[in-house]
């Protein structure tokens, strides 16, 4: 086609004329224009639908990518959601268990705290017990040996002995009348 618009170029100058760029030829702009609406007729009818169709594939495309990334990013907040429900559930328990941890380690203080009392307290009436029957014991051996010390000093005054289980008794019944004096 172009080679059939440039022989008519060559035809319609003359041979010898210089050609201006700004000289209208009127054979080649009605050429020109001929060939333009024909190659737009052709395009029309042929690549024209060829164009509109893939045009509207790649919107169709276009709109379920975006429509998957819309549902991947909805899936996405939707697991973030999640995670940060399980996250406060989770924190929520460890402070649960914090609190529960602290009440049993009082609880467990308090208890150790109570028995090492009641043991402290069983220790000091075992110990009183014990002091007073030292200090029974004691005066019982007092009691004796003042009794055994009378005896032979009031032995010594009269002279002569009694017998002894007499002398004995004579100086406990003496002893216990002083106590009851008291």
């Amino acid at each position: 086609m172009l080679t059939l618009l440039a022989l008519l170029q060559e035809h319609a100058a003359p041979a010898g004329a210089p050609s201006s760029p700004f000289e209208v030829n009127f054979g080649l702009f009605f050429w020109t224009w001929l060939v333009f609406i024909l190659l737009m007729l052709l395009l029309k009818k042929f690549a024209w639908p060829a164009l509109l169709k893939s045009t509207v594939e790649r919107e169709q495309r276009i709109q379920e990518q975006l429509a998957q990334a819309e549902k991947a990013n909805a899936e996405a907040a939707a697991l973030l959601g999640q995670q940060k429900a399980l996250l406060a559930e989770s924190r929520a328990s460890a402070q649960t268990m914090m609190v529960e941890a602290k009440t049993a380690a009082e609880k467990e203080r308090s208890a150790a705290m109570e028995r090492t009392r009641q043991e402290q307290a069983d220790l000091l009436d075992r110990a009183r017990r014990d002091i007073a029957a030292e200090k029974e014991r004691a005066i019982q051996e007092l009691r004796r040996e003042a009794v055994d010390l009378s005896l032979a000093a009031a032995s010594r005054l009269i002279g002569q002995r009694m017998n002894a289980e007499t002398d004995r008794k004579l100086v406990e019944s003496y002893l216990a009348t002083l106590e009851g004096g008291k």
